[in-house]
């Protein structure tokens, strides 16, 4: 079983943030790997959770080979690890890991992407996996979980679970990019989404210009 260092509320105020990040099954698995990038590269220390379905849907979308390890995709994939700690990376099947208490500190949480699945045992507290109750445990304890689901069109089904989330305390971001600072690439947009859940995480980045600045 893994276990991440439990930090002492000084330990986190002088070496950096400790933020959960969780990569579920839906289409979009580029946003979390982004995220991922940006928290590392901000000197936080980030803990990944994957679920199955995120692993194949990783595999499909940006290549990763699940047989291989999963810090040598994102080193791959320019994830400057000098710049920051090495994450740690639990599946879904880890119940008994840090994140699944109360007892374990961290700064928040976000689930990129949270597919409809994920998004409807979180909002009816139904916390079968790590992922699900990483998500249980941050709203219970008032702590900062961000749900960014992706799907369109969305069900009377999907809408009531978004709000009973937010009811709970989650915020709900949906992955709608912004236009106004002319992104060029991919990249580009996929930060402009990455950027608002930087901000509802309480982390500082550089990952664009704001409106009106």
């Amino acid at each position: 079983m893994k276990s991440a260092r439990n930090l002492e509320n000084k330990d986190i105020k002088d070496k950096g943030k400790t933020i959960v990040v969780a990569i579920s099954g839906a289409s979009g698995s580029i946003y979390g790997v982004r995220l991922i990038k940006a928290l590392v590269e901000n000197g936080c220390q980030v803990l990944i959770l994957i679920s199955h379905a995120g692993r194949k849907v990783l595999a499909h979308e940006m290549g990763y080979d699940p047989q291989t390890s999963f810090l040598s995709f994102l080193g791959q994939y320019g994830v400057d690890f000098d710049k920051g700690r090495v994450p740690e990376i639990f599946s879904q099947d880890e119940i008994a890991s840090a994140p699944a208490s109360g007892s374990f500190v961290h700064h928040g949480m976000a689930v990129v992407p949270c597919s409809m699945k994920t998004l409807s045992a979180i909002a009816s507290g139904y916390a079968d996996n790590l992922i699900t109750r990483s998500c249980d445990v941050s709203l219970k304890e008032r702590r900062t979980l961000v749900l960014v689901p992706r799907e369109t069109p969305l069900s009377l089904i999907h809408l009531s679970n978004m709000t009973r989330a937010a009811s709970a305390g989650a915020v709900i971001l949906p992955p709608t990019p912004s236009f106004y600072t002319f992104p060029k690439t991919i990249e580009d947009l996929v930060d402009t989404i990455v950027a608002r859940i930087m901000d509802h995480l309480g982390v500082a980045h550089n990952l664009g210009s704001r409106w009106g600045s």
